[in-house]
């Protein structure tokens, strides 16, 4: 159903999504300090389902957009490459600073924290709007397997963040305090996504696949 130059491309772009500094590697930065790994953990796998759940949303969506009308999903297809390159324009400007969360954090419960991290995902509307707008770049235009291909994305998408973000929680204050450091990492960082998502842009608005 997907090839593999497709996946490992979805890959390398959802590598370069999650390791630029953001709420959620914040979120399991403060946990992380605050609790230790569990907690970073469990906070991980909160996001991971609130993942699963954007991928669902999207892959039903589309299923719907494309039975419908071809205009139909040409209309998602300009929308979502507008949005995209709308998340490069703020990349592109975003100052960079970064402030270390703190180990005084107050400290939670494990269902409480991965409660916290799949409620944090699930109503981010840019997360949603990301996975919507992102998709079809990558999606083989079926009704039938448009959930199903959604939710391998989503897959690849987590497995990827698990091994980033797993190395993150385990090295929270190390980490935190290089970026603090380093202002002018996370700038240029900010700066490369940029131009991933400006790339995507271009790609979802001229591809006419």
């Amino acid at each position: 159903m997907l090839d593999a130059a497709t996946l490992t491309t979805f890959a390398v772009m959802a590598f370069a999504l999650i390791i630029t500094p953001g709420p959620d590697m914040l979120l399991l930065m403060t946990r992380s300090l605050a609790q230790g790994p569990a907690a970073g953990f469990a906070t991980l796998m909160g996001v991971f389902l609130g993942c699963y759940f954007h991928a669902l949303v999207a892959g039903l969506s589309l299923s719907g957009v494309l039975l419908l009308a071809p205009v139909t999903f040409e209309i998602v297809r300009i929308a979502g490459a507008a949005y995209l390159l709308w998340l490069a324009l703020a990349a592109w400007r975003g100052s960079g600073g970064f402030h270390p969360p703190s180990p005084d954090a107050p400290r939670a419960a494990l269902g409480t924290v991965f409660r916290q991290g799949l409620l944090t995902n699930i109503f981010n509307p840019k997360v949603a709007l990301f996975f919507i707008a992102l998709f079809p770049q990558f999606m083989i235009p079926d009704p039938q397997t448009a959930l199903a291909q959604a939710m391998i994305f989503a897959t690849v998408l987590n497995v990827v963040g698990l091994f980033v973000n797993g190395a993150i929680i385990f090295a929270a204050g190390r980490f935190g305090a290089f970026l603090a450091r380093r202002p002018g990492f996370v700038r240029w960082q900010n700066r490369l996504l940029g131009g991933v998502f400006a790339g995507l842009a271009l790609r979802l608005a001229f591809d006419r696949r």
